[in-house]
C-alpha cells in the first residue's frame, strides 16, 4: 500500500498543488470539489483564485459536521458522480475539515473499485490528523467510524492560512489532536504546552506545531499503513473519545470531535496511572490544562452506561475486550491494553469529579 504521497504544508501549498496537477499523472482527470456549507462560502473562493488547474471543478457540497458521515450522503455523492459520467481519472478534491476528509476518502475509496483524492484541510483537526493516513468512514447509528477503508490520497495539501478563517471552537478543537501527538512522542514540547497558557488562543503558535505533528503521523503510518501494530499509538484518547461523542450527538447536544479527543485523554492518563504507573504528576498536569477552557463537557454518574454501550461498540476491540491505548510516561505508549467495565465505570466516575 503506498503511503509516499507528498504533503505540501506552507502558504505556498496552492502552487505546489497546482504543479502537480499540471504533471502527466492528471492528463484528461476532471475535478470533484467536495465541501460543506462553511468551506463552500469561506475556502472554496480561496482555493480557486490560487490553483488555476482546479478552476473547471464541479462542486459537491454536504452538510456541516458528522451529520454528513453517513451511507445515504456517500449514495448521493456516488449517483451524482455516475450523473457526472466522473470516470477512473477523476479525482475528488477534500476542502475540509476531518469529517470532509473522512466523507470523501471514503467516497472515493468505493467509486469504481478506487478513483483519486487529494485532502485539502481546512481545520486544525485535520490539518494535524484527519487528512493524514488514508483512513476513510462513515458512521452507523451515531457510532463513530464504523465502515469504512484505508485508502491513502494522493496528496495532502496544507495551507496553514486556513486556521484564520476558524472561530475559536473549532481551534480548540484540533488542539487536543495536538496535546495527544506530543504526548505520544515529545515530553518537551508538553511541557511547553503547559507554560504557554495563551498557546489555544495564539494562531501563530499552533502553527508552528503543525509540522511537529504531520512528521510524526506520517511516520508512524509509514510504517503501519493499515494499523496492524505501531499505528494504534494514534488512538491515544479515542477509545473514550468517540463513546463520549457519540454519547453527546445521540443526546442532540454534539460536541467537537476534538473536545471528545480531550475528554478521552483524561480518562485515559486516569487509567495509565492506574495500570501503567504513568506518573500523577502529569495527570494533574493535564487537569490543569483543561481547566483552561470553560466549555469543556461535563459527564454525570447516569451517563455512564450510555457512553459504556458506545464503548462495547468501538472498531479497535478484539475477543470481547475493550481495548485501550494508555501511556507509561511521555513518548511511551502501551497499545491494546484490555479493560473490563468495571474499570471503564471507574475512570468515567473519577474523572467526572476532577
Amino acid at each position: 500500500m503506498n503511503t509516499k504521497y507528498i504533503i505540501h504544508s506552507s502558504n505556498r501549498a496552492f502552487s505546489s498543488l497546482d504543479k502537480v496537477l499540471s504533471g502527466k499523472a492528471y492528463n484528461d482527470a476532471r475535478y470533484f470539489i467536495l465541501c460543506d456549507e462553511n468551506t463552500y462560502n469561506h475556502c472554496l473562493p480561496i482555493l480557486i483564485s490560487h490553483t488555476s488547474r482546479l478552476q473547471e471543478s464541479e462542486f459537491l457540497e454536504v452538510p456541516v459536521g458528522e451529520e454528513a458521515k453517513t451511507i445515504d450522503v456517500a449514495m448521493q455523492l456516488w449517483k451524482t458522480l455516475l450523473d457526472s459520467n466522473a470516470d477512473r481519472k477523476s479525482v475528488i478534491i477534500n476542502l475540509g475539515g476531518g469529517c470532509i476528509s473522512d466523507l470523501g476518502g471514503f467516497v472515493a475509496s468505493a467509486y469504481k473499485r478506487g478513483i483519486r483524492y487529494i485532502n485539502i484541510p481546512t481545520s486544525l483537526i485535520g490539518m494535524v490528523d484527519a487528512s493524514i493516513g488514508g483512513k476513510t468512514a462513515v458512521n452507523i447509528d451515531n457510532i463513530k467510524n464504523q465502515i469504512g477503508y484505508i485508502h491513502q490520497p494522493s496528496a495532502v495539501v496544507i495551507n496553514p492560512d486556513f486556521l484564520n478563517t476558524l472561530s475559536e471552537k473549532d481551534v480548540v478543537s484540533g488542539y487536543f489532536e495536538i496535546v495527544k501527538t506530543l504526548l505520544l512522542c515529545d515530553k518537551s514540547a508538553f511541557q511547553s504546552l503547559l507554560e504557554n497558557s495563551d498557546v489555544s488562543d495564539d494562531i501563530q503558535a499552533i502553527k508552528k506545531m503543525i509540522p511537529l505533528c504531520v512528521d510524526f503521523k506520517k511516520s508512524v503510518v509509514d510504517v503501519d499503513p493499515t494499523e496492524l501494530s505501531i499505528r494504534r499509538i494514534l488512538n491515544l484518547g479515542h477509545t473514550f473519545g468517540h463513546a463520549i461523542e457519540s454519547f453527546f450527538i445521540d443526546n442532540g447536544d454534539a460536541i467537537s470531535h476534538g473536545l471528545a479527543v480531550g475528554y478521552g485523554l483524561l480518562c485515559e492518563l486516569y487509567l495509565s496511572v492506574k495500570k501503567l504507573g504513568l506518573s500523577d504528576s502529569i495527570l494533574k498536569e493535564y487537569c490543569g490544562l483543561l481547566r483552561r477552557f470553560s466549555a469543556f463537557p461535563r459527564l454525570s454518574l447516569r451517563d455512564t452506561e450510555q457512553i459504556l454501550k458506545f464503548m462495547r461498540s468501538d472498531k479497535k476491540n478484539a475477543d470481547g475486550n475493550i481495548l485501550c491505548v494508555l501511556l507509561q510516561d511521555i513518548g511511551e505508549p502501551v497499545i491494546d491494553i484490555a479493560l473490563d467495565e468495571l474499570e471503564v465505570r471507574d475512570a468515567l466516575l473519577a474523572v467526572s469529579k476532577l
